[in-house]
């Protein structure tokens, strides 16, 4: 499935709803048992995969443990990124000092975490957000000119995770001085994060991490399975920025 951003994968409340997880249940019926085979967070969009039976849930996962499942991702974010392509070799722990308790960090006692990337395009772009949230960008590649007036760099990322580390993509970016536009954790201010689970998200906030969800989307997942070759892919359409 594409998981649309803004929705959990996992209940958090009683609300049929509220997750991936509920909702495919009540697609499938009440003597299903759905199973999330991989898991996306909650402002994340793409390819999350559901094994309808215990016994392909079995297998998938036993995939994606052994890493043999191929995760692709892309991601806009702020600033020029150098390099054409890269590979972000820094290990990931807990962020001891932040308030932010699901906050996680370079550390070099962390677990290794492995991520390459490689940039799709270069960018500037002028920012209109809305008041509430639902900001809207212009833009325009490099190749087509200077910017002009308050124009802001961007890069359009492509990007494999080499490992499966909590928030991994995420802090990485930010780790190298180009966070994801709109994350509320690692995008410089943390009490952006806090901000929206206390219900105190200010326009200037908003107005400061432009879109309302981080552009991070999961495109595509890769993998042999029963001797078939499956290729599942999500489109970005949705996107407010594109």
């Amino acid at each position: 499935m594409n998981k649309p951003a803004g929705l959990v994968c996992h209940p958090t409340k009683g609300d049929v709803y509220s997750s991936l997880i509920s909702r495919v249940r009540l697609y499938l019926g009440p003597d299903s048992h759905p199973h999330l085979v991989n898991r996306l967070d909650r402002e994340t969009s793409g390819v999350t995969l559901v094994a309808k039976t215990d016994v392909a849930a079995r297998e998938l996962r036993q995939l994606m443990e052994s890493r043999a499942i191929r995760k692709e991702y892309v991601a806009l974010v702020h600033g020029h990124v150098r390099e054409d392509h890269g590979m972000i070799d820094s290990p990931l722990g807990k962020d001891e000092r932040s308030r932010v308790a699901v906050k996680d960090c370079v550390r070099p006692d962390g677990k290794p975490a492995q991520t390459e990337y490689w940039v799709e395009c270069r960018l500037h772009a002028t920012c209109d957000p809305a008041e509430d949230g639902s900001g809207s960008m212009k833009l325009v590649s490099v190749s087509d000119g200077q910017p002009i007036g308050s124009a802001l760099p961007f890069t359009f990322l492509r990007i494999e995770p080499r490992t499966g580390r909590k928030h991994q993509i995420r802090i990485h970016l930010a780790h190298i001085g180009h966070p994801i536009v709109g994350d509320k954790i690692y995008g410089g201010d943390e009490d952006l994060y806090l901000a929206l689970v206390e219900n105190r998200l200010t326009p200037d906030q908003r107005s400061r991490l432009i879109l309302e969800h981080h552009a991070l989307h999961a495109r595509l997942l890769r993998f042999s399975w029963r001797d078939k070759e499956v290729v599942l892919v999500a489109p970005i359409d949705g996107w407010n920025c594109f």
